[in-house]
């Protein structure tokens, strides 16, 4: 079973694939005639063991734990002692935000100071607030990712253009419309492809499945 397959079937993406396959949480074998991974049944009953986990929030080396022997409840009661400190960070959130919901002031009035000093007392005590900072990357990712693939269509749709101008301009020193057509059909099957990458890369930004997996 080839990696596109397994990724259709588990609906786990073929880049969080490689990556368990990096941590050591997923051996499949390899293909002797072209040396390729071979996946199967097995690989494919492991990989959504570990989708459960992962949905379930239990970090990796928890899961190497698992498959190395260790028994699903003595995981499940160490990530319990995970879940239940970050419900008291969680209820902490919650109880500065009801504190602040009812103060009428502007943002810039807001003596964030004092209330950041408090929070760090309480992640001092063991508490764990919410960061949205990485989030706030995810439009530069996007950004990013449609820049590049607008600048490399462009570039590749001009060629396309320049050549058949060429063409039409000079016809008895043009190339034979065979091999033209071939030259036409390289940038068209590379802006094809570019634009393929991008709705890939687009997919991963939205689940960001394998930035949560690299947390771990």
């Amino acid at each position: 079973m080839k990696i596109n397959e397994v990724e259709a079937q588990v609906g786990i993406t073929k880049k969080n694939i490689r990556f368990y396959e990096e941590q050591g949480l997923l051996s499949p074998r390899r293909n002797s005639e072209n040396g390729y991974r071979d996946y199967g049944e097995a690989e494919v009953t492991v990989l959504r063991q570990i989708k459960l986990m992962r949905k379930l929030g239990v970090p990796l080396e928890e899961i190497r734990r698992m498959q190395a022997g260790g028994t699903v409840g003595d995981g499940m009661r160490r990530h319990l002692v995970t879940l239940e400190r970050d419900q008291r960070s969680l209820e902490q959130s919650i109880q500065l935000c009801q504190s602040l919901k009812d103060r009428e002031e502007r943002l810039e009035a807001l003596d964030a100071a004092a209330l950041l000093e408090e929070m760090e007392h309480l992640e001092q005590m063991g508490a764990t607030f919410q960061d949205k900072q990485k989030q706030d990357l995810k439009p530069v990712r996007y950004v990013g990712a449609v820049v590049m693939a607008l600048l490399t269509t462009a570039f590749m749709a001009a060629t396309i253009v320049l050549m058949i101008w060429a063409f039409t301009v000079d016809p008895a020193d043009a190339p034979p419309l065979p091999l033209m057509l071939v030259l036409i059909a390289i940038p068209a099957v590379i802006i094809l492809g570019v634009l393929l990458a991008l709705f890939q890369r687009i997919r991963e930004i939205q689940k960001g499945e394998a930035d949560d997996a690299k947390n771990y």
